[in-house]
């Protein structure tokens, strides 16, 4: 049986979901303990979330491009611009904790992803359209997003361990149910 792009976007949501939580698990917990590894597992992850989001985000322009077009279109470029800048910066992290370099400087921002600007600030700028594209397709129902909070630790702890994998497993399952029922 042959898999629609809806249901390979859905694998590839789950995976990211997974690959999400891992990368927390890692950039958080593991590089506490065992820097070398946790920068080596943390690169691989964010590598491949990169690369896994950009098919939802596909997928995601798809199913809202009838809505409002252009701001469908946006949100999509942005979140392929950040899913790139992801895999870009963690394939860099990862290329240096395989190889690394005799002089590397980790103070200074990546040329490409200057401390996330595309693997945190695009992502949430095409989420937050999207999100506004799937509140007006869901008819005035009302999403609280709350992105506020100040402490960033915090932030980091439940985006990478909850929000971001959840939100990424729960679309994934959508898209798979949806790839059955069509």
């Amino acid at each position: 049986m042959r898999t629609s792009f809806t249901g390979f976007a859905g694998i590839c949501a789950i995976l990211n979901g997974l690959a999400g939580f891992s990368y927390a698990v890692a950039f958080l917990v593991i590089a506490r303990s065992a820097p070398d590894v946790g920068v080596l597992l943390s690169g691989l992850f964010l590598l491949l979330g990169g690369l896994l989001s950009s098919a939802v985000f596909v997928s995601l322009y798809h199913k809202l491009m009838t809505t409002e077009g252009g701001y469908a279109l946006w949100a999509m470029l942005l979140g392929v611009v950040s899913a790139a800048g992801a895999a870009v910066n963690g394939g860099y992290d990862l290329a240096n904790a395989i190889n690394p370099p005799a002089n590397l400087t980790t103070d200074l921002p990546s040329q490409i992803d200057p401390r996330g600007l595309l693997t945190f600030g695009f992502a949430s700028i095409a989420l937050y359209m999207i999100a506004l594209l799937l509140a007006v397709l869901y008819l005035g129902r009302l999403v609280l997003l709350d992105p506020t909070n100040p402490v960033i630790v915090t932030a980091a702890v439940l985006n990478g361990f909850f929000v971001n994998p959840g939100w990424y497993i729960w679309l994934g399952l959508t898209l798979r149910r949806q790839e059955g029922e069509g």
